[in-house]
């Protein structure tokens, strides 16, 4: 089936990673940090705020759904969301109980991205979970939100959550039928869960190419026919800066140290590096490829991010007015 998307770009920041030097110095994040990182990204403008989930990561790394409700507190109208929440981590009853709750918090205004995530093995190890039944119990699970979050008496005989009978969950979320639930991943398998199962697909590391072959998997999976648009998403890694050269030398520091990796071929790849004008040019190849909502991970130093936002607002966001105007009725 053909794919019904949006008909305007929107666009998203993902929240930071901070690190402290020296690396193993106290990390003592502070509230009004995070209510004024969710005020400039408001007040610029953009249309959403996203954060990532990890139990263990090289770098450290809140809670996304304790983020997302203090975020919901700052900004009464960013959209928000998970990019993307480890569900498989994490048995699916209690998840729902607190998304359901965060939809509440939020206004409505939740996306929940999931995934399946296992780079790191080590937090799966440590959650008692074998990594290889993380797809077949992201599919139960999200079966059973979805069931749980009709607000109904519910009954589950599962491969991986056991059995239950008559469980009703109440309040039902804000959005009737729960907050959209937009699937990542790149395996053919992930591609064909979220054709089955997604309401929409968030991409990372992924080139304008391999999004579009993507959204074609997915396409031919899906039997859907509600006219409802299926929400496409990319977490594009992002750098601005004078010249190409030193926004990839940024954007490698960066990234090799968040993934204890060296990540140079890797950013030449798939970021979006350089002065305003080349960093708009990758994003209007991702939208001409499918992608609807570009989630922008804003890369450098902590203490540049705020430049970062204020710049990429002020000189790359008007090169794509046309794409993220809202279309006359």
């Amino acid at each position: 089936m053909t794919l019904i998307l949006d008909t305007r770009l929107r666009i998203g920041i993902q929240t930071v990673h901070r690190r402290t030097e020296p690396a193993d110095a106290p990390w003592h994040p502070a509230i009004d940090e995070l209510v004024a990182f969710t005020e400039l990204v408001d007040r610029c403008g953009y249309d959403s705020l996203w954060v990532g989930d990890h139990i263990s990561f090289p770098v450290a790394i809140l809670d996304p759904l304790l983020q997302i409700a203090q975020c919901a507190v700052a900004s009464r109208r960013l959209q928000l969301g998970t990019g993307v929440y480890l569900l498989p981590l994490r048995h699916p009853v209690p998840a729902a109980k607190q998304v359901a709750s965060l939809d509440h918090l939020t206004e409505g205004r939740l996306i929940f991205g999931v995934g399946v995530g296992g780079e790191f093995p080590k937090e799966y190890e440590a959650c008692g979970v074998p990594r290889a039944e993380r797809g077949a119990r992201l599919t139960e699970g999200v079966e059973l939100l979805r069931k749980l979050w009709t607000g109904a008496a519910v009954s589950h005989a599962g491969r991986f959550y056991g059995k239950f009978t008559d469980v009703p969950m109440t309040p039902p979320p804000r959005q009737p039928g729960g907050p959209p639930i937009w699937f990542g991943g790149r395996s053919e398998a992930a591609l064909r869960r979220t054709g089955r199962l997604g309401d929409g697909y968030l991409s990372y590391v992924v080139t304008p190419e391999m999004y579009r072959a993507a959204l074609a998997t997915i396409a031919a999976t899906r039997s859907d026919t509600t006219p409802a648009p299926f929400g496409t998403a990319h977490l594009l890694f992002a750098r601005l800066d004078d010249t190409y050269e030193q926004a990839l030398d940024a954007a490698t520091e960066t990234l090799s140290v968040r993934y204890a990796m060296d990540f140079r071929r890797a950013a030449q790849r798939y970021c979006a590096l350089g002065p305003p004008a080349l960093v708009a040019e990758r994003i209007r190849a991702f939208h001409a490829a499918g992608v609807r909502h570009v989630i922008l991970d804003l890369l450098g130093p902590y203490e540049q991010r705020e430049r970062q936002i204020e710049w990429f607002a002020a000189e790359a966001m008007p090169l794509l007015r046309d794409l993220t105007a809202t279309p006359a009725p």
